[in-house]
């Protein structure tokens, strides 16, 4: 594995207490940049440690298979170090709300001490990854992004409306949320794009599973690799099948392509609680009680199926609703919601629906 002096001594005058950079891996042959991002949310460590994995099986796959080459540089980084330390999705703001040109200029010229915890974060991290793409000067850049959820039910891939981060996606054997961009801002998603970086660029998002789910790294692992094959990191027959197995397996019963209808946005003092037991892709009906908070209940807009239930006390977005794209669906039957209970709609303090 190849670390720079600049990685080592950046890593080491941070003041956290564990190192940014979890590794990078550059081969012989010039290739894409490939940024992959685990623990944005410091509750959510699969990403960290598919990470730290993957770069000691990249160390020993040229000893196991002589024929093993890699294009490009590879560099994984810890998102969100300081509130991992706590297990905290963040300390005072969402890092991954954070990623907008006018934020970044601000973090950049603020002197230390005016920073935020959020702030430093990013701040470390762009400095990061301004240098390599200074040091490396690729002719493409794509982000990974790593996540995972509160809720259970399945593995999926964000995607923004360049078809290479479709086609990347699509690659990774979950289904792909198309337009979920839409409903939030400042994602690294929103940041990662040629006009940015000045050459190609392009990212894709991907959730592994529930954050304490011990096949949510698993998946994580597979998902790296795939990014690899499809960008053209490594050659298609050094990648095993039982990667492509394993996504293929968790999402065989969901739908392939869906999109989003809308965004229920929390604002402060909501007091945001959902109901129980829901789980990602889980079919809801409108007029379904969803979740309440201080206004009374809060019911959905429209048939479709619910994505990232928050259950968990920090959290912008309460939760998310999609529908499948192409495919009819057959949906539950449901008793409407009782006359006279007090209730709301996402479209009065967030996204309207689409």
């Amino acid at each position: 594995m190849i670390i720079s002096n600049f990685s080592r001594k950046a890593a080491k005058a941070m003041d956290t207490e564990t190192e940014r950079i979890i590794g990078q891996y550059e081969g012989s042959e010039k290739g894409p940049l490939l940024i992959c991002l685990g623990g944005m949310h410091g509750n959510e460590p699969a990403g960290v440690q598919a990470l730290d994995i993957l770069f000691k099986l990249l160390e020993l796959e040229p000893e196991t298979n002589p024929s093993f080459s890699f294009r490009g540089r590879l560099i994984g980084l810890r998102g969100n170090v300081r509130a991992s330390r706590r297990k905290m999705r963040y300390l005072e703001k969402d890092l991954n709300r954070m990623w907008t040109t006018e934020n970044i200029a601000r973090v950049k010229a603020a002197p230390h001490s005016a920073l935020q915890a959020e702030d430093l974060e990013l701040k470390e991290m762009i400095t990061i990854i301004e240098h390599n793409v200074e040091t490396y000067q690729p002719d493409k850049i794509v982000l990974l992004d790593l996540h995972t959820t509160t809720a259970y039910g399945g593995i999926f891939s964000i995607a923004t409306d360049d078809p290479e981060s479709v086609e990347i996606a699509v690659e990774l054997h979950a289904p792909v949320v198309k337009g979920m961009l839409e409903g939030i801002r400042g994602t690294t998603l929103h940041y990662f794009n040629s006009d940015n970086f000045n050459r190609p660029t392009v990212g894709v998002c991907f959730e592994s599973g529930q954050h304490d789910e011990p096949l949510s790294v698993n998946r994580a692992i597979a998902a790296i690799i795939n990014c690899m094959r499809t960008i053209g990191c490594v050659r298609a027959e050094h990648v095993e099948n039982r990667h492509d197995s394993l996504l293929i397996e968790y999402s065989k019963d969901l739908p392939k392509v869906l999109e989003l209808i809308m965004c229920h946005e929390i604002q402060p003092g909501d007091d945001f609680h959902m109901m129980p037991n829901y789980e990602n892709f889980q079919k809801v009906r409108k007029g379904e009680l969803l979740a309440h908070d201080r206004h009374g209940a809060i019911y959905a807009q429209a048939d479709g199926r619910i994505l990232m239930p928050l259950y968990q006390q920090q959290g912008d977005d309460g939760f998310f609703l999609i529908r499948t794209v192409g495919e009819e669906e057959d949906w539950p039957t449901l008793p409407p919601p009782s006359e006279g209970t007090a209730s709301h709609t996402s479209g009065d303090n967030g996204h309207p629906p689409v």
